[in-house]
């Protein structure tokens, strides 16, 4: 992941501390040359005429489908749940009490309530499927679809193609990848990343290094890692490394004094109303965020709800400490949800922008049809429930269903690898397009034989 600056100098092992890395210019958002891309572009990579953006709001925790988006009002009340289903403005659709806000833009939003997958019920894994369509193994990570859209489009201006805010996910249990990087296309793909709670207090513009900034410690900075090149016994300097620090030491200051991105992040332009709106938390604020980004040019999005499943109110309802109890989802986390999404689809159409603007929400995986004796539910990846808005998404509909108890796919079963390929081809992304993987060996950006959800368009 990419910062603007380090919080505090870390030291590598060579003696070169981060910050002096970072200031080097290593933050290659724009590591794409123009050769490359218009390369791409002649092999019929990407649909030059279909322009969309994409907000991916990454659910941590895994939302219950029985609570939220695919009620069971008829079930045992073991199963059904505390929660009542409510109308939305598109007939025959019902949703959860707990969004009455969202009930209002059913039109706007297609729910689809047959997902599914077969690997081990952690939240790692989902992560990893659901932000890049595969399931990481022999030690390939795979490329977040953000980071894949920026190899494949590039950056437009002075703006990274992929943000994410507000941090990157942590420790959910598994002790592996999430999903959020570039994986082996490499760190210059990487996205952009807050790491900051655009809530706090305290929450300010993040330092862009204003011109006289960057004259000053360019000369000093420059100097240093020179002496540290010049006087290496590896011969780094006719290495990849070091020409990638000299092709991009301009591109990096460029972004990083970047106008857009100081407006963007600039959360004082908006007034107290629009705020209350979204609501004061990390989720409401990094949503606003989030459209501020896309208004600037950003391509891709990727805002967290949360980063971790421990000790904090989340979407992982198992009942007991130090995991939420499944009240939370009435009393914090359905409503936090609720206005942020609500006010960004409200946003995004007021001011032009959902047609041109994917925006998925999703968790990694949903809840077991039955409430365990600690009164929540636990992992469920066999069954749940997803909602894709703008874009080209056909609004107003439900795609699958589940079973009578929200166990199962009854019908249109729906797979992470499908998600990613429908997000690509939203986003005007040749699903036949070959990635350079490892070892000179291509990687297609979807698996033979997998297809869009092709209801959706």
């Amino acid at each position: 992941m990419y910062r603007l600056d380090a919080e505090k100098a870390v030291s590598f092992c060579d003696g070169m501390r981060r910050r002096d890395f970072l200031h080097a210019g290593a933050l290659t958002f724009l590591g794409l040359s123009l050769p490359d891309l218009f390369a791409l572009r002649a092999k019929g990579a990407v649909n030059t005429e279909k322009d969309i953006n994409c907000i991916f709001l990454m659910l941590v925790g895994g939302p219950s489908q029985l609570d939220c988006w695919d009620m069971k009002p008829n079930a045992p009340a073991e199963i059904r749940g505390p929660y009542k289903p409510i109308k939305t403005n598109v007939s025959g659709i019902e949703i959860s009490e707990i969004f009455p806000r969202t009930a209002k833009h059913a039109d706007k939003f297609a729910l689809v309530r047959s997902l599914y997958h077969t690997a081990a019920a952690v939240h790692d894994t989902g992560h990893q499927m659901m932000q890049t369509g595969r399931l990481f193994q022999g030690g390939i990570e795979q490329p977040h679809v953000g980071c894949v859209l920026g190899k494949l489009r590039g950056p437009r201006g002075d703006v990274p193609p992929h943000v994410l805010l507000p941090r990157p996910i942590g420790n959910t249990g598994g002790n592996m990848p999430h999903g959020q990087n570039a994986g082996y296309l490499g760190k210059q793909f990487d996205p952009f990343v807050l790491n900051s709670d655009p809530s706090a207090p305290d929450f300010k513009v993040p330092d862009m290094l204003p011109p006289e900034y960057i004259s000053a410690m360019r000369v000093d900075r420059r100097r240093r890692l020179r002496e540290i090149v010049d006087s290496s016994v590896k011969g780094f300097e006719a290495t990849a490394d070091a020409r990638l620090l000299d092709d991009n030491f301009h591109q990096a200051y460029t972004l990083m004094s970047s106008v857009k991105m100081r407006e963007a992040f600039d959360l004082g332009k908006e007034n107290d109303a629009m705020k209350d709106r979204y609501g004061h938390n990390r989720f409401g604020m990094s949503c606003l965020l989030a459209r501020r980004m896309i208004e600037r040019g950003v391509r891709f999005v990727t805002v967290n709800m949360f980063e971790t499943v421990f000790n904090e109110i989340t979407w992982d309802i198992h009942g007991s400490a130090p995991f939420s109890p499944i009240s939370c989802y009435r009393d914090l986390v359905g409503p936090m949800f609720d206005n942020a999404y609500a006010s960004l689809l409200e946003d995004l159409h007021d001011r032009g922008l959902l047609k041109n603007t994917l925006v998925v929400a999703t968790g990694e995986f949903g809840r077991t049809p039955k409430i365990n004796p600690a009164g929540g539910r636990d992992h469920w990846p066999q069954c749940w429930s997803m909602i894709f808005a703008g874009g080209g998404i056909k609004g107003g509909q439900a795609v699958g269903s589940s079973d009578e108890i929200g166990a199962y796919p009854k019908d249109r079963p729906a797979t992470p690898a499908e998600v990613a390929a429908t997000i690509m081809e939203a986003l005007g992304i040749d699903l036949e397009t070959e990635l350079p993987g490892l070892q000179g060996r291509p990687i297609r950006v979807v698996d033979h034989g997998v297809d869009p959800i092709s209801e959706l368009f």
